[in-house]
């Protein structure tokens, strides 16, 4: 299952691991092609250039695998799509839900997951 974007496609649980253990500062999207998710597939898009040293991500929500973010214990509680989960050195720095603009998204990405 893979979702229609210009995004790295995590689609099993290993690429997931390797992807976040390979890189120091990820950004993985979490959903499906709906209104609430598009738009943040869209600003990571447009954000990509900005910010080289992050490495954007999507993952299908409905996939079996998608269970390493829907399950974790940071999404505990969450109840809009997408889940968005930020990773600094392997560990999760953040998490959120549900629409996120673009200056939303910055936010986190210049307090969280700084060069």
């Amino acid at each position: 299952m893979q979702l229609q974007t210009n995004l790295k496609h995590l689609i099993t649980a290993d690429d997931h691991k390797k992807f976040i253990e390979e890189n120091e500062n990820v950004m993985v999207c979490c959903g499906r092609m709906g209104p609430m998710c598009i738009p943040v597939y869209e600003a990571m898009e447009e954000l990509e250039d900005d910010y080289k040293h992050i490495k954007f991500a999507d993952m299908a929500f409905d996939s079996p695998d998608a269970h390493v973010i829907r399950n974790a214990p940071e999404c505990k509680g969450f109840m809009g799509l997408p889940f968005v989960m930020y990773y600094k050195n392997g560990k999760v720095a953040h998490a959120s839900s549900s629409i996120l603009t673009p200056q939303q998204i910055k936010a986190v990405l210049d307090s969280k997951l700084t060069k």
